[in-house]
């Protein structure tokens, strides 16, 4: 008659292999939450920049785009003018999406970025790649990933909330 031989499952690999999966899935949660910051928020009743009413915006036009991903794209483009005496470097604006109410569904700050090309696709750079100069104007594009499902699909309000100038 055979022998059955019992044989010991040596388990040790087994739960360094599933400690190391863990440790691993721990640092990557742990990384993406502190990197995700999320939009900038200014409050709804902070006051405008002093300059802000050097720079008026004209010309806002809005579409939208697919992503990859399957979500939504808007874009929200503009004209905006330096009626004053400084060259400015920063723009910060604060873009206010509401609801058919008139409330604040989406409030987000937002660095403006101008349009640099347009052809064959448009191409955004900083304000501070080309500063603005007093009389001067320039086109703007604010791009947004995503906006609620509550907004009422009128042109959001723009405001500008800190300007960087000489």
């Amino acid at each position: 008659m055979p022998r059955k031989e019992a044989r010991e499952r040596n388990w040790l690999p087994l739960a360094i292999a599933v400690g190391v999966v863990v440790v691993v899935a721990a640092i990557v949660i742990l990384s993406l939450q502190r990197g995700h910051t999320g939009p900038a928020v200014t409050p709804v009743s902070a006051a405008p920049d002093p300059y802000a009413a050097n720079l008026p915006i004209s010309g806002l036009v809005m579409s939208e785009s697919s992503n990859l991903a399957g979500g939504k794209v808007t874009y929200v483009d503009g004209t905006i003018s330096n009626t004053g005496n400084r060259t400015v470097s920063g723009i910060t604006v604060q873009v206010l999406f509401r609801t058919f109410a008139k409330e604040v569904t989406q409030n987000e700050t937002h660095p403006l970025q101008w349009i640099r090309t347009r052809d064959p696709y448009i191409d955004v750079e900083p304000v501070s790649a080309a500063p603005l100069a007093p009389g001067a104007s320039h086109e703007f594009r604010l791009i947004f990933d995503g906006v609620s499902p509550d907004w009422n699909g009128a042109y959001p309000e723009i405001r500008v909330v800190h300007v960087d100038s000489k």
